[in-house]
């Protein structure tokens, strides 16, 4: 078992509801709203038994966020760590193979309210309260009701106030928030990004956000499911290789590959897995039994692509 101060984490991304952003799909499961709470309560205790603690949702992930209430109402487990985000709002409405956006983002002090109310239901067990996607577009930075109400959130719960992030401006995102000061005090203590084998580009501002003691939590480690060999991504061909070859010296998945890289390589404070069940939660966990060699880490990190054409091509997969 190789040491890491990185724990593995979960989101439930994937598991509150029955949609979401994957080139990988199994249309054989069940998709019904009971399946799914089963499915996810199964997956949560598997996580729990296996020694995960951080458990990561959002509103817009469906039914995510009750799941996760429900299930730790059940078991008040006192080890338990939740975060969960605001500023989208889920309206899928559990139709399969719905066309418009699942979900709509509003960084407004009234959407921020209106979530709150209903987040705020996982307190003490809340740890992380983070505002979903931020980005320049929607003010979020520079809204001064907002920022003041995330403040008061802080001081009257002591939570610890977030961003996430994506796109080709992860970095700029971040260097910004890293600025926003509420009555001279710092707002932001926790980042969750997009970092994995192609998407590099945010490496140096987080290795900064670290030494500040700030928290980094790392989603979409496995790009969607990019890393796996797909022959429409045949530009990737290389990069499989190299993933493969690693896979196979360690007895793992590419699944273990990608993850380790992001433990080895940046060491955040978590690392979530994106699992759908729990079988691919075994699989996922299998990074934590061996380390990378320098020579090995430097060859992933030629992998990285341009920014841009990572958002781009990610912008254009499907929900299934």
């Amino acid at each position: 078992m190789s040491t890491s101060k990185t724990k593995i984490g979960l989101g439930l991304a994937a598991l509150g509801r029955p949609e979401y952003i994957n080139i990988r799909t199994d249309n054989t499961i069940d998709k019904s709203e009971e399946a799914f709470k089963n499915n996810t309560f199964s997956v949560l205790n598997e996580a729990y038994k296996l020694g995960i603690r951080y458990f990561d949702t959002a509103p817009s992930y469906g039914k995510g966020e009750a799941f996760l209430n429900e299930w730790h109402n059940k078991n008040n487990y006192v080890d338990a760590v939740l975060g969960t985000k605001w500023g989208y709002t889920y309206v899928a409405n559990w139709e399969l193979g719905f066309c418009g956006k699942h979900e709509v983002k509003e960084h407004s002090i009234n959407k921020l309210q209106e979530q709150w109310e209903v987040s705020k239901q996982m307190l003490p067990k809340l740890k992380y309260y983070q505002v979903h996607s931020a980005t320049f577009e929607s003010g979020i930075l520079e809204n001064e009701a907002v920022l003041n109400q995330l403040y008061q959130i802080k001081k009257e719960t002591g939570l610890l106030i977030g961003i996430t992030t994506s796109g080709a401006n992860q970095k700029e995102v971040i260097t910004t928030a890293l600025e926003v000061k509420v009555n001279d005090e710092d707002l932001f203590d926790s980042f969750q990004v997009t970092y994995n084998v192609f998407e590099q580009s945010t490496f140096s501002i987080l290795e900064n956000v670290l030494r500040q003691g700030k928290k980094v939590i790392i989603k979409e480690a496995l790009a969607n499911g990019r890393v796996f060999r797909n022959e429409k991504f045949q530009h990737y061909n290389n990069a499989y290789q190299s993933l493969e070859q690693l896979s196979k010296k360690y007895h793992v998945g590419i699944d273990a590959v990608a993850l380790r890289f992001v433990i080895d390589g940046l060491q955040p404070t978590y690392v979530l897995s994106g699992a759908s069940n729990s079988m691919q939660l075994h699989q996922n966990l299998k990074a934590l039994n061996f380390t990378f060699t320098s020579e090995e880490l430097e060859l992933l990190k030629t992998l990285k692509v341009a920014p841009e054409d990572y958002w781009n091509e990610r912008s254009v997969l499907n929900w299934n």
